[in-house]
């Protein structure tokens, strides 16, 4: 997969996903909105090109506010998550090239008030999106939101996602329909968090092309 060529289908109005980025940045301007006053700390695992976050921060009352950690694999994604930051303006955004699974890559900043994990949950296993769960009450601060996506293929595990993270002490903000052709997410961390162990893998990148080759969920 060349994930570089992928994202141009942001572009085209009637893409899948554009529709999923129009509801995942709706979620990120109110999680923004409900930030309370201060510094706004914001990861994003497997950013890509940034446009979930890019999309809302420039036009945001928010946006000197928010020192952001962008962590991308593609180094030609990451160079485009750059330009849209400086085009923008936007001084507190940092782009990694790295691999987006280790913890190490947020040891600085998290927990964050914001924490993107858009894109990643249908490109690993079943178990690692369980893993994934877990590790976002680590990514996250009390109080903070946590937006996610997942397809809603069958067999769908939106609603299995939703328990493992309520079952780590999220409570559920929003959740799009299952008649629409995406799933986005937006929880809240209602716990304290868990400290941030260092130097671990949260999860495998396998792709969802490879994923449904095997015959498996992606």
């Amino acid at each position: 997969m060349d994930w570089h060529t992928w994202h141009r289908d942001y572009d085209r109005a009637d893409s899948y996903l554009s529709r999923r980025l129009d509801a995942v940045q709706e979620r990120i301007r109110l999680a923004l909105d409900a930030c309370p006053p201060g510094p706004v700390r914001v990861i994003s695992v497997c950013a890509g090109q940034g446009h979930d976050l890019m999309g809302v921060l420039p036009d945001h009352s928010r946006r000197d506010d928010v020192t952001a950690r962008l962590v991308e694999l593609d180094a030609r994604n990451a160079a485009a998550a750059r330009e849209h930051a400086r085009a923008a303006g936007l001084r507190g955004i940092d782009v990694v090239v790295g691999d987006a699974s280790s913890t190490t890559h947020y040891a600085d900043i998290a927990p964050a008030d914001l924490v993107l994990v858009c894109g990643v949950l249908g490109n690993i296993t079943d178990e690692d999106v369980e893993r994934v769960a877990a590790y976002c009450r680590q990514l996250c601060r009390r109080g903070g939101t946590l937006v996610w996506t997942r397809h809603r293929r069958p067999p769908d595990l939106v609603p299995r996602i939703c328990g493992w993270l309520e079952a780590e002490g999220f409570e559920r903000l929003w959740l799009s329909g299952p008649e629409a052709d995406f799933g986005v997410g937006a929880h809240r961390l209602a716990d304290e968090p868990r400290p941030l162990v260092p130097a671990r893998n949260m999860f495998t990148f396998v792709g969802y092309d490879v994923l449904r080759r095997a015959g498996t969920t992606g």
